[in-house]
């Protein structure tokens, strides 16, 4: 297994690099992938790991992490937006490169699944109901493990100036507040639809909703202890139901942060 991961990580640094480009403003987003990808692929390894995962799936959950966004890099030079609902869906593009350069064939069929799995499902509100534990288990590793990494990616983003400099998460010309849509579900305590995103507030509250569905206290723990939902609330707009969506996400923290792994 130790030979296959270091031929997958040869591949995706080969195929990574060939999207390399003169042009800054692609540039911007390939390279902000390429260190997300490693982030990611390390991520998901020490997860698996603290969970008790043995070597071949401490090695499965890896390789979906190397392989999470490979989708990412075409939909930038393509379309120059990393927002899926003006271009494409990059896990749905990530598993049409795999399919295209045969990368999983060494794995055997259940180890494909599961990563194909993982992969599409990682970027989704939801994971699809499935009956396969294992398929379900790396699902939730990639989804904590990218959720980690996404919220250190976005933080030179949040001030108006840094937003001005984001690489297109929403248009460039993108309000601060959040959309009234946004701010209901925040209150409730709701998950929101990627796919609604109009806002750089919408952007900021979609991931303080993510600590509603994060897996793991291991992942929890460093989103919490890293500083970045302080980091994130501090940034948010003064809005009216603002203040009640704050007070009931840190009550949920304390609640889940008091309870053992």
């Amino acid at each position: 297994m130790e030979k296959l991961l270091h031929e997958m990580h040869t591949w995706m640094n080969a195929y990574m690099r060939s999207f390399r480009t003169n042009d800054p403003e692609v540039m911007r987003g390939i390279q902000l992938k390429e260190i997300h990808t490693g982030y990611v692929t390390a991520h998901a390894r020490a997860l698996a790991k603290h969970l008790g995962c043995h070597a071949h799936d401490m090695a499965i959950a890896e390789i979906i992490g190397l392989f999470h966004d490979v989708g990412r890099f075409r939909q930038y030079a393509r379309y120059r937006t990393f927002n899926d609902a003006a271009s494409e869906d990059h896990a749905e593009l990530g598993l049409k490169v795999l399919a295209e350069e045969n990368i999983l064939a060494p794995l055997s069929d259940v180890d494909a699944e599961a990563v194909r799995f993982a992969i599409k499902y990682h970027n989704k509100k939801e994971i699809a109901p499935t009956r396969d534990e294992r398929k379900l288990f790396f699902a939730k590793v990639i989804r904590d493990a990218d959720k980690l990494d996404i919220y250190r990616v976005l933080l030179p983003f949040l001030t108006p100036e840094g937003a001005e400099k984001a690489p297109n998460f929403v248009p460039s010309d993108a309000a601060q507040e959040v959309s009234p849509d946004f701010v209901a579900d925040f209150a409730a305590g709701r998950q929101a639809d990627y796919y609604r995103l109009r806002t750089n507030g919408d952007r900021k509250i979609v991931r303080l909703m993510w600590i509603y569905d994060i897996n793991f206290m291991w992942t929890l723990r460093r989103i919490v202890e890293r500083g970045y939902v302080d980091t994130f609330i501090a940034s948010l707009p003064a809005q009216a139901g603002i203040a009640e969506g704050v007070a009931r996400l840190r009550a949920y923290i304390e609640r889940r942060c008091a309870q053992n792994d």
